[in-house]
């Protein structure tokens, strides 16, 4: 089965998706395998594999190939330019980030990497990633223009051109480590244009809680990396924000 579609049935069957987000750049690739197996353990539905800085090369290949020694879920890039595509994962979140004012991160970035995933037979899924204010190091990277917290509105005429360009998935992304996450007003009114579109939601994700009202909000699949990096016990935090999402 193909990974878009394995997640796709995951969330029309069992809820929401959980996706544990590692940055190669944050720690060993022995260590990034620990936490894929740990997130494993409580539940987790796939591993993506990227960061803004520094996470691409031999490091992401080492990180990518250690990971999948410890876990048989499936692992996704996450690339923050074209230096973050490696032939050793399952599938690629293949992305613009629409509300660039770099065309580097719109395109270009693009361009470079999509012959090596054609080559490398990694399964692209296209990606509308919108970055929402406070946007943290993503939205600083790659110049965004943040959409702010009280404009859903913005949000979704980006998510309507993301799904009008052919683009399957849409991320809102509120940035790694922010304070809070992307709105519920805000993620409802995106999920309802993207109709059966999906839509991913990341940034401010701690605690089951918080994961809950994302999902009840219309989120299809949540992303979390920041709180699982710092915590004493994945296992235990990943079945915390799994068992609020799952139906």
């Amino acid at each position: 089965m193909q990974v878009e579609e394995y997640l796709d049935k995951i969330a029309e069957s069992e809820g929401t998706v959980h996706l544990t987000l590692i940055d190669p750049a944050s720690q060993t690739p022995d260590q990034a395998a620990e936490i894929a197996h740990a997130a494993t353990l409580g539940g987790t539905d796939a591993i993506m594999v990227g960061g803004s800085t520094g996470a691409g090369g031999v490091l992401l290949d080492q990180t990518l190939l250690k990971i999948k020694e410890r876990t048989d879920k499936p692992t996704i890039l996450f690339p923050g330019n074209a230096s973050g595509v490696s032939k050793h994962a399952d599938a690629i979140f293949f992305m613009s980030l629409l509300n660039s004012r770099d065309i580097n991160y719109i395109t270009t970035n693009q361009a470079m990497g999509a012959p090596v995933v054609y080559k490398s037979g990694i399964e692209p899924i296209s990606m509308a990633y919108i970055i929402v204010e406070p946007g943290g190091t993503v939205g600083w990277v790659g110049d965004a223009k943040l959409i702010p917290k009280r404009k859903p509105e913005l949000a979704v005429a980006y998510a309507l051109a993301g799904k009008y360009l052919g683009m399957h998935y849409t991320y809102l992304e509120a940035g790694s480590g922010a304070d809070s996450p992307v709105t519920p007003e805000m993620i409802g009114a995106v999920k309802h244009v993207l109709g059966d579109n999906k839509l991913i939601v990341g940034g401010g994700i701690r605690d089951g809680e918080t994961a809950k009202m994302c999902a009840l909000a219309g989120a299809d699949m949540i992303v979390t990396g920041t709180i699982l990096e710092e915590s004493s016990n994945v296992t235990a935090k990943v079945e915390e924000l799994v068992s609020a999402i799952k139906k």
